[in-house]
This record gives structure tokens, C-alpha cells and sequence, in this order.
């Protein structure tokens, strides 16, 4: 059985009623339940969300100790966390997928969401497709095995 993590980070729970015109109407619901939806047979698909850094590391430790391939949609985190980078990166090291996801373009937006402190040990970077950057993550990470 093959694992793949969703894991999201600050604010995400709040999809559909947060800023619509930026991250749409869909809900953190329906986005957990089309992921669901979206597992292969002998796939499994966590879809989690947390506003706590520490938790996401922690998460991401938990992948690696599985080999789960990881799909992260680290929000506000992206700009700043080195903590949360060298997490991916020990993913990365490991031989194992992290798709670095966004909702929207952070590159279209506010000049402080630009830099992501992410992507630079990311497997790929996914951004601008709504919700359906995650089906996208979903198609790469499949791609790589």
C-alpha cells in the first residue's frame, strides 16, 4: 500500500470562506474529500491541516520514517521557515516526493510571498491552479515512481 501525505499548513482549514477571490469558494471539505476520492486502489491518501509549524515537521519526520511520498501546501510558512525546509529536504535527500503546492500564484501577489524558502529542495512547485493544484501534486508525484 502506497501512502501520500497532503499536508497543509496555517489558515487552509478555512477554504472557501477565506479571501474566495484568491483561494476560490471550495471548501477544505470538498478539497479533502476530492483528494479522498482521487486515491488509487492500493493507495492511501492523508489529507491534514495544521496551524502549528511544529507539527507539520513532525508530520514530515512521520513521512519519512513511512518513505510516504508528500504533497505540502506549507501557507504561510513558505516565506520564512528554514525549520520546515530542512524537514523537506531530509525527504528530498531521502529519495522521496514533496510537491510544494500553493492555491493561488504567490508570484502574482504581495512582493513578500515571491520568495519561497521551500522550493529550493522541493521535487516540483505547483501554484496557481485553485484547488486543483493539488490533483496536479497528486499526477507528479504518481509520475515519479
Amino acid at each position: 500500500m502506497t501512502t501520500i501525505l497532503v499536508l497543509n499548513g496555517p489558515n487552509l482549514s478555512r477554504l472557501g470562506s477565506r479571501e474566495p477571490d484568491v483561494y476560490g469558494s471550495t471548501t477544505w471539505e470538498q478539497l479533502v474529500e476530492s483528494l479522498n476520492a482521487a486515491a488509487a486502489p492500493a493507495e492511501t491518501i492523508s489529507v491534514r491541516q495544521t496551524n502549528d509549524e511544529s507539527e507539520l515537521i513532525g508530520w514530515l519526520h512521520e513521512a519519512l520514517d513511512a518513505r510516504a511520498e508528500v504533497i505540502l501546501n506549507p501557507a504561510a510558512f513558505t516565506h520564512y521557515s528554514y525549520a520546515l525546509r530542512d524537514a523537506v529536504a531530509m525527504l528530498t535527500g531521502a529519495g522521496l516526493s514533496v510537491v510544494e503546492v500553493h492555491i493561488s500564484n504567490p508570484h502574482a501577489r504581495e512582493e513578500f510571498r515571491h520568495t519561497s524558502v521551500i522550493s529550493g529542495v522541493a521535487t516540483g512547485v505547483i501554484a496557481g491552479f485553485g484547488v486543483q493544484s493539488y490533483h496536479l501534486a497528486l499526477a507528479a508525484v504518481r509520475s515519479r515512481r
